[in-house]
Formats: C-alpha cells, sequence, structure tokens
C-alpha cells in the first residue's frame, strides 16, 4: 500500500470517528435532516473504519509475534501466528484498497441495453442477433429480467437493431464495460464460397436511473409519435396505436418502444430511455476528455472504439482494451461471460487504484 493510499485511508478512519461523536450531540439528534445525512455517512465509512481498527490489531499482534521469536519455545508458535497474521495482512491490504475506490452510483441501476448492426451488410444484423441472445442468456444465469422495447430484425436473420431494458441487482455493474464496437470474423451463412468475413456490431449499454435531475425536456423540443406495433405481442399489439415514438428535436435522437400494450407505459419507457441516452451523451463528453487515457474507457460512450473481436476458426475472444485472450467462444456466446467480465472489473479497480495513488 502506498503512503498516499494509507494516508487517505487514515483520514477516512478519522471522519468516521468524528461523525460517530457528532451523532451524540443535541444539536444533532434534534435536527432530524442533519442527523439523517450524518447517519447514511456514518453507515457509508463503516467498513473501511472497521478494516483499519482490524489492521491495527493485526499490527499490534505481529509484533508481539516476532518478539517471541527470540524465545526458543515459543518460537514455533510465533512463526505459525506470524505466517497467519502476514497472509491476514496481505488479504486486508487489498481490501482496504478496493474499499477506497469511489462506488459508482450507477452500480445498482437496471440499464438500457441497445444492439446495432454495423459494418458487414446481413451478417453485421445475424452478429448484433448473436450478441444480443449472449447477453440475454448471461442475464439468465443473473435471474434478470429481460424486455425487447424495440426491434427491427435483419432480412436473413438477426437485428439490424435492437433496445432492451434488463432490471436486476446490479446489472449495469456487471454489464457497463460492454459499451463499444464488437467485431466477428467468421464464414457468415449466407457465403457461398467459404470465405471469412468481418463484421462489426454496436453496443450501448445505458444506466436507467430513477431520477435524472440533470436532464431537463421541454415539450417544444420533443415529436411524439404513435404507432401500430409490429412483431410478437398478440393480436391486441397489432389493433391499436400503442407505440411511441419520441424524437428529441435539438440533438436528432430518435426512441420507440413497443413492448407494452399500454400506450401510457410505452410513452414512460421511451421518455427514461430519451433521458438515459441524453445523460450519457453528455457524460461521454466529459468523461473522454478527463479519461483518455483509461484502457476501458468506462461510460465515455466511445462507441468508434473496437473492444473485443470474436474468431470463430480458431474459437477465440480477444478483448483488446487488456489484452485478454480467451480460448472459450462457444462457452461465450452461451452467456458465460463471467471471466471477461470479472477480469475488465478487476482491470478497472486497478486503473482506480493507480489514479487515487497518483492523486
Amino acid at each position: 500500500m502506498t503512503p498516499s493510499i494509507r494516508r487517505k485511508l487514515e483520514a477516512i478512519a478519522e471522519r468516521h470517528e468524528e461523525i460517530g461523536l457528532l451523532l451524540g450531540q443535541q444539536d444533532v439528534l434534534a435536527d432530524n435532516t442533519r442527523f439523517r445525512e450524518l447517519s447514511r455517512e456514518y453507515a457509508q465509512l463503516e467498513p473501511v473504519a472497521d478494516a483499519m481498527r482490524e489492521q491495527t490489531g493485526i499490527e499490534r499482534e505481529l509484533a508481539d509475534a516476532r518478539a517471541m521469536l527470540d524465545d526458543p519455545e515459543l518460537r514455533d508458535m510465533a512463526e505459525d501466528d506470524i505466517t497467519r497474521l502476514e497472509t491476514r495482512a496481505a488479504e486486508l491490504d487489498g481490501e482496504l484498497q478496493l474499499l477506497l475506490i469511489p462506488k459508482d452510483p450507477r452500480d445498482d441501476a437496471n440499464l438500457f441495453l441497445e444492439v446495432r448492426a454495423g459494418s458487414g451488410g446481413d451478417e453485421a444484423a445475424i452478429f448484433a442477433g448473436d450478441l444480443f441472445r449472449m447477453y440475454t442468456r448471461y442475464a439468465e444465469r443473473q435471474r434478470w429480467q429481460v424486455e425487447v422495447l424495440s426491434e427491427n430484425p435483419g432480412e436473413h436473420g438477426g437485428y439490424k437493431e435492437i433496445v432492451a431494458r434488463i432490471e436486476g441487482r446490479g446489472a449495469f455493474s456487471q454489464l457497463k464495460f460492454e459499451s463499444g464496437v464488437h467485431c466477428v470474423k467468421r464464414v457468415p451463412v449466407t457465403e457461398s464460397q467459404g470465405r471469412v468475413h468481418t463484421s462489426t456490431a454496436t453496443v450501448a449499454v445505458l444506466p436507467e436511473l430513477d431520477d435524472i435531475e440533470e436532464i431537463e425536456l421541454s415539450p417544444a423540443d420533443l415529436k411524439i409519435d404513435t404507432f401500430r406495433a409490429s412483431g410478437a405481442g398478440g393480436q391486441h399489439v397489432n389493433k391499436t396505436d400503442s407505440a411511441i415514438r419520441i424524437t428529441h428535436l435539438p440533438s436528432g435522437i430518435v426512441v420507440e418502444c413497443q413492448d407494452e400494450r399500454s400506450q401510457h407505459k410505452n410513452r414512460a419507457r421511451a421518455m427514461s430511455l430519451l433521458k438515459a441516452r441524453l445523460l450519457d451523451e453528455a457524460q461521454s463528453k466529459q468523461s473522454a476528455e478527463q479519461a483518455h487515457t483509461r484502457r476501458l474507457q468506462v461510460g465515455t460512450g466511445d462507441r468508434s472504439q473496437r473492444i473485443r473481436t470474436y474468431r470463430y476458426k480458431d474459437s477465440l475472444v480477444t478483448d483488446h482494451r487488456i489484452g485478454l485472450d480467451l480460448h472459450r467462444l462457444p462457452d461465450i456466446m452461451q452467456g458465460d461471460l463471467a471471466e471477461l467480465i470479472g477480469t475488465l472489473t478487476r482491470e478497472h479497480q486497478a486503473d482506480e487504484l493507480k489514479s487515487l495513488a497518483g492523486g
């Protein structure tokens, strides 16, 4: 642990102790708003304070155990204690550093998943469908709910574009690294000569936030159209103008929702998606300037960045941001993303710790 990170941790522990004293004061107890805010902060800092107390205790025990090494009768026991304590100290060091990383407030949010065919014609649409299936199967493994909001099928399968909402605890934290360009190298089903083609699809993962205060929408900036939904959904879906299309005139962003039978619910879903896109666009500009040296570019919305390639001939998936090669393509396409997501998360944490140490 670097000295700068240790100083930050000590400052958090001191703040936790200070808040504990404040919560016992009469003026704070009499002010419900301040008491609630301090209680929330106290709870947020408590894991760091607890870990720091444990670390202090381990350091004290280590000093005592090392002092016993000179005693022949106690040396074996002291050596066992030192090994155990040093192992726990190393574990605790890592835990403390991770606790110092600021929690992304969006991590527990549901999300909007958008997959669009890129270059490659019909094969790009088929690949977009494969990617969407991969994410839905991962969602099934996590017991998340997936609802398709709008879709534009490809002529030979897959999708030219599909937008879905994924609901589940921690959904955004798991999939937030998936935004970007995905590339596939394989022989398309539409290829008669057996030649390998390269096609792309673009993935966007946007958090669905309960209250997006940063985005204010003026009715004058919105064009709202109703239309008859198409696709699955029974007889009702094709007999009423329940689908909603909202165009944000200043930005040109268009969103649709035709999943719900209720026009009111479709309007609410479409409005939430529009706000998410507008917020993502605003944050992308800011994040791209602040994080241009980061490998993962989380939250920058850099849709032009090729993040991953799927090579079917070699059964290989390569994530270009971190140089990760996995020879498990069939499993990954069936939704087994745990290793990919876990590695990306750890690399992101390493980047964050490097930034904290430098700061």
